[in-house]
């Protein structure tokens, strides 16, 4: 049995099947999607990332494959992120310490902040925490200090590298409690634990995930976090506002891709990322790293990072941090 189809029905059936493909290209993601992770993996910034990837690839059935690309406090994964090319293909951490630190710590970047970047989403907040080695004699933040300031140049602090809120706190409690102090600079939050659990460092002001973790297990003593107040996650620890009035210095992570990345896919990213930052395990799961989820609007988080780095800029220039 033959069945006769008019011009006007060839036509559109032409149109729709013409049509099939071109809708199906606008549904983000397809395939796999490189996330580049700009610090050492194992550090807090690394397992909070992974633990996004793990949800977002749960919710779309492809899959989010980690690539760490790390070094100059983050300067390097940023980098790459700037010169992936705008597909979707490509997406990658936004993070503090190169987008509101750098600008200001750094003469040159290899990158410029607000050109370079598509600004999609927070992903979380969380302070950092004052950990030391066991050895070192001090169980507070005033005898670290009247330590410190007994022995100039005597004592080490490491950092995730120079210019991350890492290294900046380290900075700022010097120069706040008037301490003459070492600043050892690694390539990421997890070789410098491994030194500082060994004591050959003394002191971190790193993420609270890691370090929190390490004090628990009995490998480094805690003494403080630096947000303004207590972390409802260890609320057993003071802020350093309780010694160091106005001390205040937060950590953030975000998702973001190339300058050009089309509005469909930060549209679909940005409605992705509200699910994921919903979920109750991943909630539970940022929880027992020390962070809470951040969503905003693309607007919000580009808005955001601008008055971030304004706030930072003269926490910088004051501490005397800035390098070329």
């Amino acid at each position: 049995m033959s069945v006769t189809i008019g011009r006007r029905a060839a036509l559109a059936f032409g149109a729709a099947a013409l049509a099939a493909p071109a809708l199906g290209q606008g549904i983000w993601p397809q395939g796999p999607i490189r996330f580049i992770g700009i610090f050492p993996p194992g550090g807090g910034t690394d397992i909070l990332s992974r633990i996004w990837c793990q949800k977002m690839a749960e919710l779309t059935g492809e899959q989010f494959v980690v690539e760490n690309r790390s070094g100059s406090a983050g300067n390097i994964g940023t980098e790459a992120i700037a010169r992936s090319a705008p597909d979707g293909r490509t997406i990658g951490l936004a993070s503090v310490a190169p987008l509101a630190i750098g600008p200001t710590l750094y003469r040159r970047l290899p990158f410029d902040v607000t050109k370079d970047f598509t600004y999609v989403s927070g992903l979380w907040q969380l302070p950092n925490f004052l950990t030391i080695n066991n050895d070192v004699p001090a169980h507070t933040v005033p005898e670290l200090i009247a330590l410190v300031k007994a022995n100039p140049g005597k004592y080490s602090y490491a950092s995730s590298g120079s210019g991350t809120t890492v290294h900046l706190s380290g900075a700022m409690f010097a120069a706040m409690a008037g301490l003459d102090m070492v600043h050892v600079p690694y390539r990421g939050g997890a070789p410098a634990h491994i030194d500082l659990v060994a004591g050959r460092v003394h002191m971190m002001f790193d993420n609270i995930p890691q370090g929190l973790g390490l004090v628990r297990e009995g490998r480094l003593r805690g003494l403080a976090v630096t947000g303004a107040k207590r972390s409802p996650f260890a609320p057993e620890y003071p802020a350093m506002a309780e010694f160091l009035p106005g001390f205040e210095i937060d950590s953030w992570g975000g998702v973001m891709g190339p300058a050009g990345l089309a509005a469909s896919v930060v549209q679909r990213l940005s409605q992705l990322t509200r699910q994921a930052l919903a979920a109750p395990e991943l909630i539970a799961r940022f929880q027992e790293n020390g962070a809470t989820t951040w969503f905003t609007t693309a607007e919000e988080f580009t808005s955001f990072r601008a008055r971030n780095e304004a706030a930072f800029a003269p926490i910088i220039r004051a501490s005397g941090a800035q390098v070329d």
